[in-house]
């Protein structure tokens, strides 16, 4: 059992939870995941560590409510316990050895991108980060992306915060301008990170995506979470989540995170109606 000892609501769908699990903590590094189980008849879900802290011995997860557990997963509250928290799982992104990196994130994937723009900071890297989301009401993590970045771009698709337009007008621009980058670390909506590798590829820079598909058991058993990558396939769980953005196909990635999407909604709203008539 894994107690949480902070909840923080960032915006109407996402949230974020400190627990505390001091052997996962003591081992996280950026780019990693946990893979929890809200109560013992629960599914495993995978949520990227958005941060640790050695010392206390915690976990920082970010959450956006989407399905039948993450809602599950938000019902509970500060003093409660997880069940199950197991990692860290996956291979920590690569930053030794880059000096100028632009790092992209779009909606609740800056909580993927933030840990990454933060090691590179720590490490002294020159870190340029673009952030984007629909409106300014879905914005997270704005301050702490500030405190880590020798440059910011804050994008919104309405204009309501920061400047009007997508990830890539701040990064072709930014590109324009005359930077030349390492690396280009983009984490986000698959449609969001094709396009971003789109552009990249444009101008030869070498380019990572963090892929999150369907995954059950983080052993690469199962193969829920295959990926083609550069014509091989690949497991999300224990080949990545990293990879070469250039030789993802992002096409299939795009058709296979669709497939549960309708029974997702249709859990999630049983969850919720569930939760409605126990608070009657």
């Amino acid at each position: 059992m894994y107690k949480i000892l902070r909840k923080k609501v960032l915006n109407p769908t996402v949230t974020l939870m400190d627990v505390e699990a001091p052997l996962i903590a003591k081992k996280a590094e950026p780019g990693q995941f946990i893979i929890l189980r809200v109560d013992e008849a629960g599914e495993r879900i995978p949520l990227t560590i958005a941060d640790y802290d050695r010392e206390a011995g915690t976990i920082t997860i970010i959450f956006q409510i989407v399905g039948a557990t993450t809602e599950k997963l938000n019902q509970l509250n500060e003093g409660e316990y997880i069940h199950d928290f197991v990692g860290p799982l996956g291979v920590p992104s690569h930053t030794e050895g880059l000096k100028k990196v632009a790092v992209v994130g779009g909606g609740v994937g800056c909580a993927i991108a933030y840990p990454i723009a933060k090691k590179l900071h720590a490490l002294g890297a020159e870190v340029h980060s673009i952030v984007g989301f629909r409106n300014k009401d879905l914005v997270i993590l704005e301050d702490e992306f500030k405190a880590v970045s020798d440059v910011m771009k804050m994008m919104t698709d309405d204009g309501s915060h920061g400047e009007k337009g997508l990830v890539t007008n701040a990064l072709q621009a930014l590109i324009e301008e005359g930077n030349v980058y390492d690396e280009v670390i983009t984490i986000g909506p698959l449609i969001m990170m094709k396009f971003v590798c789109k552009l990249t590829k444009e101008h030869n820079i070498p380019t990572v995506v963090s892929m999150n598909p369907i995954m059950i058991d983080g052993t690469g058993m199962c193969g829920g979470c295959r990926l083609t990558v550069g014509g091989e396939t690949k497991f999300a769980c224990v080949d990545g989540p990293d990879f070469d953005g250039h030789l993802v196909d992002f096409d299939e990635a795009i058709e296979r995170s669709s497939m549960y999407r309708d029974f997702e909604r249709h859990k999630h709203e049983e969850t919720c109606n569930l939760f409605k008539k126990e608070v009657k």
